[in-house]
């Protein structure tokens, strides 16, 4: 079936311009390499009407720089070295696979930011319906061609980047199968610093992408208002605490936040409406008792007296 050039196809969903919002739970590394904590946060997104849950993969000795492995660290599971921290919160197959079970089980689809080359053939594995290039990977044009390699629809986050890097981006992947998110990689982002209207301006510049949001900031008003200037994906970290260790975890949203957002985006989505002007149904007992003349009278009255008095 041939569809819109400016809609996406991620699983069994359209995304782009007159669809429904698709709204993504990050759950990147809140889990903290906890499989039950990641279940848990599944099981959170899923009530709240989510219709995904991301993840990150690394190859901890790609993605770690080598005068780093060996820097200790204080973390919860005592002092570490980097190396082996990152290890520690990272799934290996067998985690994913209860995760691709699990997630086909309740119906609700999963994906994950891969940091190397290495984890694309990782991800491959389990057939994702789209993979996600991270802010911090924008520039990587090795990583960004495995990606495009795959014929799966990419996520673009444009955080930390310049236009000349994002137009890169989009020229290594191609602009027939992205779709772009706005973001600000700063956690947790000051309102000062999201700079939403950044959605219009990615929409102008590149029409036949669908432009979304990623947020980092805290609270839930402005992702929404990025609902409300367009944005057709949404994408927020999510905690089941956000007192739980982790750089990511003050910036992400707690499951009660969760539901309100994904019920405040359908509102938004309901009341924007079509932009073509009707009377209701709901209007017609107003206008019979409230307006006192029909709209044929108002014309005569204004051709009479004219338009000034009438008004």
């Amino acid at each position: 079936m041939n569809i819109s050039p400016r809609l996406r196809r991620i699983g069994d969903r359209l995304v782009g311009p007159g669809q429904p919002v698709y709204v993504i739970g990050e759950i990147g590394i809140n889990h903290n390499g906890d499989l039950r904590t990641a279940m848990a946060l599944i099981d959170a997104a899923k009530a709240a009407g989510m219709d995904a849950v991301k993840f990150q993969k690394r190859t901890p000795e790609v993605c770690t720089p080598r005068d780093q492995w060996e820097v200790e660290r204080d973390t919860p599971w005592g002092r570490m070295t980097y190396i082996d921290y990152r290890h520690r919160v990272e799934f290996g197959a067998e985690d994913y696979r209860q995760i691709d079970d699990y997630c086909r089980e309740i119906g609700i689809d999963w994906f994950a930011s891969p940091w190397d080359v290495e984890s694309v053939d990782f991800l491959g594995a389990f057939s994702p319906s789209t993979y996600k290039v991270a802010s911090a990977s924008l520039t990587d044009d090795v990583l960004l061609r495995a990606l495009r390699a795959t014929g799966r629809t990419i996520i673009l986050s444009t955080g930390m980047s310049t236009p000349a890097q994002i137009r890169h981006a989009v020229e290594v992947l191609g602009s027939d199968n992205i779709v772009m998110l706005h973001a600000t990689s700063t956690y947790p982002a000051p309102p000062e610093q999201l700079n939403l209207r950044m959605i219009k301006t990615l929409e102008a510049e590149y029409p036949n992408v669908p432009i979304g949001y990623s947020g980092h900031e805290v609270g839930l008003q402005t992702t929404l208002c990025a609902v409300a200037l367009g944005a057709v994906m949404v994408e927020r970290h999510i905690t089941l605490d956000r007192a739980m260790w982790g750089s990511d975890q003050s910036a992400s949203v707690e499951p009660e936040g969760m539901r309100r957002l994904v019920r405040d985006i359908r509102v938004i989505e309901s009341a924007l409406g079509d932009g073509v002007k009707q009377v209701y149904d709901g209007e017609r007992s107003a206008m019979a008792k409230l307006r006192r003349v029909s709209g044929v009278v108002a014309e005569a009255e204004a051709a009479r007296f004219g338009p000034e008095r009438v008004a």
